[in-house]
């Protein structure tokens, strides 16, 4: 269906309701409009990786592990499953009368926003810290998640529009200032692609201000940019409490009525919260007028009746409830969690053979821990397999597995009353006895998250009571294989392996055993940068992206962006731009069938407005068995070809382009870590 032909039949039903039911759609808990025929609608709906917040769904690696996989066609399948579980549960509870929150079919989903700085707690819910790679993801995402039929089978949002990532403390007051160049080179591009190419249904606003202006009446980022350069045709939707923030914190106004007449007024046509409950106080104070209401009211109805809550022969509503947690779904979970992992170091421990092993230790906070896979913003599944349980079922009959939990997350003791390190004793025993340790460390949603739950990291350490731990564990001396959840960078170096899990979701206690016994071979590339330290960093206020991510960092990380290892070893040859592409020939040398992630970065070497190191402009994911060849094609978009001048202006300068292809970006230290160099190609333009 058309926005034009939904707005058609919007404006016809919003000119039947009165002024009072019209403000009373513009709430994100929309009463029934019964004499109309319109029920009650909550939009307030999350699916960030699976359906949240609604009883038992699929839940998917955290968005910064699918991220991880650098596969714009699993990110694709993975939204088109939640949706269709998503409509599974909206057409359950419709027939059973249940209205209520977290039942609808907007999701509030994904977050483009760029991960900027490591310490940000909702950075996990990002794709990570490149433009490209978010926006290339993000449109995928997006389209999974509204379908390709007549209506929309779910509607996504973009958010949060546009100049956010922390610090969390202070996003209700702050005020984010950029130059022209990092907002277009950083900030914007990713809602520009989901709004431009993926017709994204939704766009969330953010709490802080950008220029002085609250984002959720930005007349930059609103109505100049997002409705007049993008031709946004969609809702605009308040993140929650925003719109109070205006008088309670920003500042901007005075009274609520004034802070939602101004909401109103910038474009925003749905609140999450109750500032819009002064609407019609706005009303009669002459601060907002009736077509300003009618407006919002049609948008959102229009938003209603694409995704064909008005009608009788959406395809969607013949989705039966059978269609949630059912086994293809879990499949589907297990194989982005094996995709997502990443393989930091090893030194030649892994993969573990358990024809060979006596005795395994699993060790650690996150061995047997269901929040350690769920991330947040998450669903609960009825197939959550930790590590331990992975470990038990699999091994069961071949090896012993001792288990040891050595530390809480954060607390430095177990009890109030034990002793500080009461754990480790018994972890330390059991290194001991084991032919192997897993160390199964990092954090969860409750230590780094969204303000008022956990908020932001202060450094890039393990707790220290888990740094004792693996200190005391490695001291053993035998091989410890070191695993990581986590949902942003941690300085961790210590053990003969290091694998960064992520938040897996559901089957990563599965998914971690597969890898670490070579069924399958770690796949997974880093969407952030991993530095030693946070003094290696700006302050986390500046959003300036100068000496930020691996685009403007010009120190040593620990392990770079799009770095990972793998089980086998792939070799470029024949690399050449041909008809818009770049053609390369890549072999799986090694004696294990497995998938690499090919990766081309693109520096345009005569411009001054290029940023110091060359960018992502390229990738695919590409299996080949072992022995196996082939050539590959990557397409380069024509914006690949550009730089954004300190104006803001994207221009294409010609001159010399440098063009590197291989399994990493075209820095030292992956060089260093991967024994490979990518291949590099210069041509004129």
């Amino acid at each position: 269906m058309t926005t034009q032909e939904a707005m058609t039949r919007a404006r016809a039903l919003v000119a039947q309701m009165t002024l009072e039911e019209q403000a009373s759609q513009l709430r994100f808990d929309a009463p029934a409009i019964e004499r109309l025929g319109i029920p009650a609608y909550n939009w307030w709906n999350e699916a960030l990786h699976g359906v949240a917040r609604a009883g038992t769904a699929t839940v998917f690696p955290q968005a910064i592990a699918l991220a991880a996989m650098f596969s714009q066609d699993d990110m694709e399948d993975i939204a088109d499953v939640i949706a269709t579980e998503g409509r599974a549960k909206y057409n359950m509870a419709r027939a059973h009368g249940d209205r209520g929150i977290y039942k609808g079919l907007t999701f509030w989903s994904p977050n483009v926003n760029i991960f900027r700085d490591p310490r940000w707690g909702r950075g996990q819910e990002t794709y990570g810290e490149d433009p490209y790679l978010t926006a290339r993801l993000g449109v995928r995402f997006v389209r999974g998640l509204q379908g390709r039929g007549r209506y929309l089978k779910a509607a996504a949002c973009a958010k949060h529009m546009a100049v956010h990532s922390g610090p969390e403390r202070l996003r209700h007051e702050f005020d984010a200032r950029v130059s022209e160049k990092d907002l277009r080179e950083t900030y914007l591009p990713a809602f520009e692609a989901l709004v431009k190419e993926a017709r994204v249904e939704a766009v969330m606003g953010a709490y802080n201000r950008f220029e002085g202006e609250p984002c959720c009446a930005s007349r930059r980022l609103m109505v100049d940019i997002l409705r007049g350069e993008w031709g946004f045709e969609g809702h605009f939707v308040s993140d929650c409490g925003a719109i109070a923030d205006f008088h309670m914190h920003h500042l901007v106004t005075a009274t609520a009525p004034e802070s939602a007449a101004l909401a109103l007024k910038r474009g925003c046509d749905l609140n999450c919260g109750v500032t819009y409950l002064h609407l019609l106080q706005a009303y009669q104070d002459g601060l907002i007028s009736a077509e300003d209401i009618a407006r919002a009211a049609e948008r959102v109805m229009a938003t209603r009746i694409k995704l064909g809550m008005m009608d009788d022969d959406c395809e969607y509503d013949r989705i039966g409830f059978d269609a949630c947690d059912c086994d293809a779904h879990a499949d589907k979970a297990l194989q982005a969690a094996r995709r997502s992992m990443v393989l930091l170091q090893n030194d030649g421990v892994l993969p573990l053979r358990a024809d060979a092993l006596r005795c395994v230790a699993i060790v650690g906070p996150n061995a047997d821990s269901q929040a350690a896979l769920e991330g947040n913003y998450n669903g609960k599944s009825s197939r959550f397999v930790t590590p331990l349980q992975a470990l038990r079922t699999e091994l069961a009959g071949k090896a012993r597995v001792i288990y040891a939990r050595g530390c809480e997350l954060t607390k430095e003791r177990s009890t109030p009353e034990s002793l500080p390190g009461d754990r480790i004793a018994e972890a330390v025993a059991a290194a001991e006895a084991a032919d192997v340790t897993i160390l199964c460390l990092g954090l969860d949603a409750t230590v780094e998250g969204e303000e008022g739950d956990a908020g932001d990291k202060r450094d890039l350490e393990l707790p220290a009571c888990q740094r004792r731990l693996l200190q005391a564990v490695c001291q053993v001396g035998k091989p410890v294989v070191t695993v990581v959840f986590a949902g942003s960078a941690l300085r961790v170096e210590e053990g003969n392996a290091v694998l960064m899990a992520w938040y897996p979701g559901q089957a990563g206690g599965t998914a971690l055993y597969d890898l670490l016994f070579g069924r399958v071979s770690p796949s997974g590339r880093l969407p952030v940068t991993f530095y030693r330290s946070v003094d290696d960093l700006p302050p986390f206020e500046d959003y300036a992206m100068a000496g930020r991510t691996y685009r403007y960092f010009t120190g040593e990380p620990l392990y770079p962006f799009g770095y990972g290892l793998s089980y086998t070893r792939f070799v470029y040859s024949d690399a050449a731009v041909e008809d818009g592409a770049l053609w390369v020939s890549v072999q799986n040398v090694g004696a294990m069938d497995a998938e690499e992630v090919v990766q081309v970065y693109i520096r345009a070497e005569d411009s001054p407005c290029s940023p110091p190191n060359p960018r992502l402009c390229a990738f695919a994911r590409v299996r080949l068995a072992a022995g196996e060849k082939r050539r590959v094609a990557l397409e380069l978009a024509p914006e690949a070809f550009t730089v954004v001048d300190e104006a803001g202006a994207r221009v294409r300068p010609g001159g010399t382009y440098s063009l590197y292809v291989g399994g990493s970006q075209p820095d030292a230290r992956s060089a260093r870590l991967t024994g490979a160099r990518p291949l590099r190609i210069q041509m004129r333009s």
